[in-house]
């Protein structure tokens, strides 16, 4: 067998495999292209997902005629002028992604320069050049593909259905588009428009949140934190969504190193890490997140796809965004994602509250409106006054505990929360506002306020113990007592204090002061649960938000505990003052606010 070099042609389609995996990867590539070449405009057209044919014309610098051909050569680029490897400036530096494409696929490369006086094109069939001839064509680039993957028909099997591939290309213009907020785009699939977003004006982080709202949602971009952080020499920005407004994949986690679109595990598990406190384990938060890293601190030279990076200081970046998304969770305070009201109000008007029959309208005295949730026929007769009842209304005596308190129209400008009003079922707080109503789950609510309670004294003096006047046995077995007796000195370090009482037991004798009247069989069971659950060489410490958050649901008012006003108004200003207590530790809301607005509009009023 004899030792021989490939053909030139089929090292670029050996090189496509790696480069080019699908049209998304080509219409990535070709757009960093365009952008590297200082357009702010960039148009995109996809037809059957990519497969037959691809479009992508831009209004930037564009290529001379000799560029041309050379473009298309393997390891042909503009974009390293030093040879300089380590300061890259650009998305692109490789000079594969022309010469990958044309190999697997019927070319055509147009291009003009602002200062010629007219533009070029060459035709490429499978690696083959053609003839570069005169054209016209306005200043910059247009690229056209065809039949991609002709010339590697094996390739063309794993291609999934073109509105799969369609999906793909949209998500990887959408990455780049939110990095590149000043620069405008387009998507079409020859039938209509899937996206087009004009250039954003003004400076990066405003612009950047009106391309985050238009490409993530205006959910996203009215419940986003503002994050804004810089540790030797690396800086940090971008936007992190509220607790309360997550997802149940991470699809909606982003983050770009120096203008790139990147996926990196340490991103993801510095993500959990500073939503450990606030998210169930299954709920994933929506963010936006642009690094700015000192180019002799990264390597962007990892894979030819370019959507990895290495950083020399991977530790550093971590506790960067921990840091900085973590502090700019505590400025929230107390507020809550306004999506939780919107879904409220959706649920009441979508029919939840079954009023009157079918859609029949009820119309106004003066015929010219009509209630929108259809009292039907038997309106006027229920608003008829009944005979019998020509006494004068009396409030009815609610008796002691109920809740009701004398409510002063100063208070309720003053506290975002409002002041108590009432108790309903007892297990949620009613408060009036300035402007509207507030709704409270006490039990959600004082879950968090312990949890953070918890974690200050941690910080601080270290958690209080008080001793049980009768020591608490918890039959467990035999392996999850063997977990918490291996964990019980760090368990005492959280105000935990518990001993072996033979095999699979355990008996508590001092439980954290701030738990108070807590639920220890549930708590220890909870906690030995959680051991079995998660890595047994984890720390309890590093694990403290998910240790503190158990403790804090046992500890906490439960649902049907009846409370007065004092303690409901106590409860109300504490959130006021707590960070993070919009949402409990499991990411649930603690809190639904209504706007007045919004209640006459149910009711027909607006």
């Amino acid at each position: 067998m004899t030792i021989r070099q490939l053909p030139k042609t089929l090292v670029n389609r050996i090189a496509a495999g790696e480069v080019v995996e699908r049209p998304a990867s080509a219409v990535k590539e070709l757009v960093e292209n365009s952008i590297d070449a200082g357009a702010n405009q960039v148009d995109v057209l996809v037809r059957d997902g990519g497969r037959t044919q691809v479009i992508i014309t831009d209004n930037g610098c564009g290529m001379s005629r000799e560029e041309l051909s050379l473009a298309v050569e393997r390891h042909a680029t503009s974009k390293l002028p030093n040879d300089d490897l380590i300061n890259i400036s650009s998305l692109g530096f490789r000079g594969e992604a022309l010469a990958s494409i044309s190999a697997v696929s019927r070319l055509k490369l147009t291009s003009r320069r602002s200062d010629d006086d007219e533009a070029w094109t060459l035709d490429v069939e499978g690696g083959k050049l053609g003839t570069t001839l005169p054209a016209a064509h306005p200043p910059g680039t247009r690229l056209e593909i065809k039949d991609l993957f002709f010339a590697t028909p094996a390739r063309l099997k794993f291609l999934k259905t073109p509105r799969t591939e369609l999906g793909h290309v949209t998500e990887a213009i959408k990455r780049l588009a939110m990095a590149h907020p000043d620069i405008g785009f387009k998507l079409n699939d020859g039938d209509r428009d899937l996206l087009r977003l004009a250039p954003a004006q003004g400076d990066f982080l405003d612009s950047c949140l009106e391309r985050l709202g238009a490409i993530m949602g205006r959910d996203f971009a009215n419940n986003a934190i503002s994050i804004n952080a810089e540790r030797e020499g690396i800086v940090l920005t971008g936007y992190a969504g509220l607790p309360t407004l997550n997802r149940g994949n991470a699809q909606m986690q982003f983050l770009f190193v120096n203008g790139r679109p990147v996926r990196d595990k340490l991103f993801y598990g510095a993500l959990r890490g500073a939503y450990r406190d606030f998210l169930a384990s299954d709920r994933y938060p929506m963010v936006a997140l642009f690094l700015d890293v000192p180019a002799e601190k990264l390597d962007v030279n990892v894979h030819p796809a370019k959507t990895e990076v290495r950083f020399s200081d991977a530790a550093l970046v971590r506790g960067l965004i921990v840091g900085a998304v973590k502090h700019g969770l505590a400025e929230a305070g107390h507020r809550a994602s306004t999506t939780v009201a919107n879904s409220a109000l959706a649920a009441v008007q979508s029919g939840s509250l079954p009023l009157g029959r079918g859609n029949a309208g009820y119309s106004s005295a003066g015929g010219s409106g009509s209630v929108p949730y259809g009292l039907a026929d038997r309106a006027q007769s229920f608003f008829a006054p009944n005979s019998g009842f020509d006494a004068p209304l009396v409030a009815p005596d609610v008796g002691e505990g109920f809740g009701v308190s004398v409510f002063n129209d100063e208070d309720q400008e003053n506290y975002p929360l409002g002041v108590a009003r009432a108790q309903l079922h007892e297990t949620y707080i009613v408060a009036q506002t300035g402007d509207g109503i507030v709704i409270v789950d006490q039990h959600a609510a004082h879950e968090r306020l312990v949890h953070e309670r918890i974690k200050k004294s941690l910080e601080t003096r270290g958690v209080k113990r008080q001793g049980l006047l009768i020591p608490e046995v918890v039959e467990l077995g035999t392996t999850s007592a063997e977990l918490l007796n291996k964990r019980c000195d760090e368990l005492l370090e959280l105000g935990l204090a518990i001993e072996k009482f033979g095999p699979g037991a355990v008996v508590v004798r001092e439980v954290p002061a701030l738990l108070g009247n807590c639920d220890i069989q549930g708590l220890v069971r909870d906690l030995a649960d959680g051991l079995a659950e998660s890595d047994e060489t984890l720390a309890l410490k590093d694990r403290l938000g998910d240790i503190t958050a158990k403790m804090a649901c046992h500890g906490s008012v439960r649902a049907g505990r009846r409370l007065n006003a004092t303690e409901m108004n106590a409860l109300l200003r504490e959130m006021e003052a707590t960070p993070h207590s919009g949402q409990c530790s499991h990411g649930r809301p603690t809190y639904v606010e209504l706007k007045l607005i919004d209640i006459e509009k149910l009711f027909g009023r607006r």
